[in-house]
C-alpha cells in the first residue's frame, strides 16, 4: 500500500489549521468556511478517512510516529505481532497463511 508523502500531509495538515482559525474568527464566512471544508476533505482522501476530524488526527499521528503506525491503522485489524512472545508471534503466522 502507498503511503501519503510526510510533506504532503504536514501541508494540507497546516492548511487545514489555518481555514480552521478563519472560519472560526469570521463564521459567516462562505469562503473560509468552503475552503476550511475542501483542506478536509482532502486530508480524508490522503489518511484514508471518513470524517475530517479523524483524518486530522490520524495525519498528526502519521506525523509523529512515522509511516509504522499508518501501516497499521490501514490494515484495520489484523494480527499484531510486535511485542507477542516467540512462540506466540508463530502460532499467528501459521495460522494466518
Amino acid at each position: 500500500m502507498l503511503l501519503p508523502a510526510k510533506d504532503e500531509i504536514a501541508r494540507h495538515l497546516e492548511l487545514y489549521r489555518a481555514w480552521e482559525r478563519m472560519m472560526l474568527a469570521a463564521p459567516s464566512d462562505r469562503a473560509a468556511r468552503g475552503n476550511f471544508e475542501d483542506t478536509g476533505y482532502t486530508l480524508c482522501v490522503l489518511m484514508g478517512k471518513r470524517c475530517a476530524r479523524e483524518a486530522v488526527h490520524a495525519a498528526e499521528r502519521y506525523l509523529a510516529a512515522g509511516s509504522a503506525a499508518l501501516r497499521h491503522e490501514r490494515a484495520g485489524s489484523g494480527p499484531v505481532l510486535r511485542g507477542l512472545p516467540h512462540h506466540a508471534a508463530g502460532l499467528a503466522t501459521s495460522s494466518a497463511t
